[in-house]
């Protein structure tokens, strides 16, 4: 990708990766594999500061709810967004995980104050 060069200041200091795909794109799915060697297991973050989201364009065809990623995707939480039948949904999703990574920015930020103190 031509933008590669950009990824070091884009992921320096990130707490959490969102990876965003076409679950109708065969490429996709091979792609998000590289994304997620490259953004979160190179820097290295947990899996749950990870959080992949099929997107179902309007009218998409084919049954790609029931979509199951091979290792180590699988581990990943997976959520569906069509933006049309279920907003609402997405959005609480969203609300959820970055809940979870301010909990574990406040859990890492704390361990630090205690080991410089201790």
């Amino acid at each position: 990708s031509r933008f590669e060069t950009c990824w070091p200041a884009l992921m320096d200091d990130s707490h959490g990766v969102i990876i965003v795909f076409n679950p109708e794109l065969p490429s996709h799915l091979k792609e998000i594999e590289m994304w997620y060697s490259c953004f979160v297991q190179q820097q290295p973050l947990l899996d749950s500061q990870c959080l992949l989201v099929a997107h179902h364009k309007p009218g998409s065809a084919g049954d790609t709810e029931n979509l199951s990623l091979a290792h180590p995707l699988n581990k990943i939480k997976l959520i569906h967004s069509n933006l049309e039948d279920n907003p609402e949904d997405v959005r609480m999703e969203f609300m959820k995980y970055f809940k979870s990574i301010i909990t574990f920015m406040n859990e890492s930020r704390d361990r630090e104050e205690m080991s410089i103190l201790s």
